[in-house]
């Protein structure tokens, strides 16, 4: 990354473009009806901080892929496709309200507030669940998903993972963490 910040530097740049192609190419069940050229065409016009972001989820173990596009804006969805809940994002409480209500034992970050540092969306349960069609992820982890303001008002917070070939969605309460928790995003280019 270059000193400027949330830019990265033509290497970086390269090798990030490379390895979102190869992994474009080796799951393209993901993305069906969608041409790398487009996907390549919309990351090189888009605004650095897009491909910083796209840099942080790859950076922290999230191995983001195209999993669709948006019909209203023609934006590419990437979102994390790691078999597991991304490994630099786990042991996280859910927001910064939840951190801070901890007395001791704190973890180092949120799920929230490290998805708007790194620039993206937590997913969504509807986002999450379309996620596992594609296939099978969370077997052995879990991840934060946005929780609806009625439920984090009321202290708690959801979460979602894949067991016995079913998806589940759970609840915590939002100060609690978890070395097998961490959360999936997605970004919009």
């Amino acid at each position: 990354m270059t000193d400027q910040g949330k830019t990265l530097s033509p290497a970086e740049r390269d090798a990030l473009l490379a390895t979102l192609k190869a992994r474009f190419e080796k799951f393209a069940g993901r993305h069906e009806g969608i041409a790398w050229a487009d996907v390549q065409a919309r990351l090189e016009a888009a605004d650095p901080g897009k491909l910083w972001s796209l840099h942080e989820m790859e950076r922290t173990g999230g191995e983001p892929d195209v999993v669709g596009r948006d019909p209203e804006t023609g934006e590419m969805l990437f979102v994390d496709c790691s078999a597991e809940s991304p490994k630099g994002r786990r042991s996280v409480c859910y927001d910064q309200e939840a951190l801070e209500s901890r007395k001791e034992h704190k973890p180092a970050d949120s799920a929230v507030g490290m998805a708007a540092a790194m620039g993206i969306e937590l997913l969504t349960e509807a986002q999450y669940r379309s996620l596992q069609q594609l296939g099978e992820f969370d077997k052995k982890t879990s991840s934060w998903i946005k929780t609806p303001e009625k439920i984090r008002r009321l202290g708690g917070a959801l979460f979602c993972d894949r067991r016995y070939d079913t998806v589940f969605v759970y609840h915590n309460g939002a100060e609690s963490y978890y070395a097998a928790r961490g959360f999936r995003g997605m970004l919009r280019i």
